[in-house]
């Protein structure tokens, strides 16, 4: 696996790095809470194409591969933003997968009429539970009941109030939708939106664990005790180097993950499982280790580090806790557990 970036990757990764610096730096991050929605920042990424890249150039995208997405939603990552991202892009991909009934929707999302998000979690009659951007979005693509659906948001929604300050809903299905697929066909289209969620999400925890890291090693240099930084006692530099070298782990798994989709499609799943499970410890143990490294003006609303905090644990919460993802490393190697 060769992670050597192109030129044009390059200018990708610049790109949406200056444009996640212009548009979401921790204050933008901040004036979106609770509700985690920043509508001027998504509209600067709907400028650049964000959704459209998802898409391939026959569905009227621009084809961009799942290295690509990945590289992308790193910088998303660091800067911690404020949109529905991944979600959005994922939904895109479905619509363009499921035929007639999804391109039509896909054609309203493109044109940037809606927002579509995607729902992590397969649903049971008529309920779906802490759906990203479900606060925000005016379609969800989820898996209910076998089959892949479509549901409008209008109504049958509500807001669930969470430390991550993420527009999550619970939805309550009601009324007309649209059915994009059924049976088998559902289930595998579900499966892989979802294997491209955790791969991404996966990559965007490990670009929050890295700038979480480089806070606290900066605020290591500069806090002094007994006249010394206090990145100079060894309880403050082992575990960051131990957190810098687990998040650099986590990268190089989900980077993989990413490229397993063109490169070994037979993996792709187990991988991207694999990549969500440590880069959640990772990011986890990062940020808590930062934000104790912080003292208690890491507790403070006005420090920068309680926001990766709280934003990895419920950006990985949507789906679950790293068990439920090795469960399904465990189903894609072996196969599922029958009876």
């Amino acid at each position: 696996m060769d992670l050597s970036l192109t030129g044009e990757q390059r200018q990708l990764v610049e790109s949406f790095a200056a444009l996640f610096a212009r548009e979401s730096g921790s204050e933008r991050v901040r004036s979106a809470e609770p509700l985690g929605f920043d509508a001027q920042l998504w509209k600067a990424l709907r400028e650049t194409g964000v959704v459209e890249m998802a898409v391939d150039d026959d569905a009227g995208g621009w084809g961009a591969s799942e290295l690509e997405l990945a590289l992308i939603t790193e910088q998303f990552g660091r800067a911690v933003a404020s949109a529905p991202l991944i979600e959005a892009q994922v939904a895109a991909r479905l619509l363009a997968a499921s035929g007639q009934i999804g391109t039509r929707l896909l054609d309203r999302v493109l044109s940037g009429d809606q927002l579509v998000t995607f729902a992590p979690r397969a649903g049971q009659g008529a309920r779906l539970e802490l759906v990203p951007a479900g606060s925000v979005a005016d379609y969800v693509v989820a898996l209910v009941d076998g089959r892949l659906l479509a549901v409008p948001l209008a109504a049958g929604r509500r807001a669930v109030s969470n430390l991550g300050s993420m527009p999550l809903a619970d939805i309550v299905i009601e009324g007309s939708y649209d059915i994009l697929a059924e049976g088998p066909r559902a289930i595998e289209l579900f499966a892989g939106g979802l294997d491209l969620w955790l791969a991404l999400t996966a990559v965007a925890l490990t670009g929050a664990a890295k700038k979480a890291v480089e806070l606290a090693v900066d605020y290591a240099k500069q806090r002094h005790a007994f006249g010394t930084p206090i990145g100079a006692f060894q309880a403050v530099a082992h575990p960051l180097a131990d957190s810098a070298t687990a998040v650099d782990g986590a990268r190089l798994l989900g980077l993989r993950a990413a490229c397993a989709f063109v490169d070994e499609p037979d993996r792709a799943r187990e991988l991207a499982a694999m990549a969500f499970a440590f880069a959640y410890e990772t990011a986890r143990d990062a940020t808590r280790r930062s934000l104790h490294f912080h003292g208690g003006y890491g507790f403070g609303m006005e420090c920068d580090v309680q926001l990766y905090y709280r934003r990895v644990r419920g950006w990985a919460l949507v789906y679950g806790d790293p068990g439920v993802a090795l469960d399904r490393v465990a189903d894609a190697r072996y196969g599922a557990v029958v009876g």
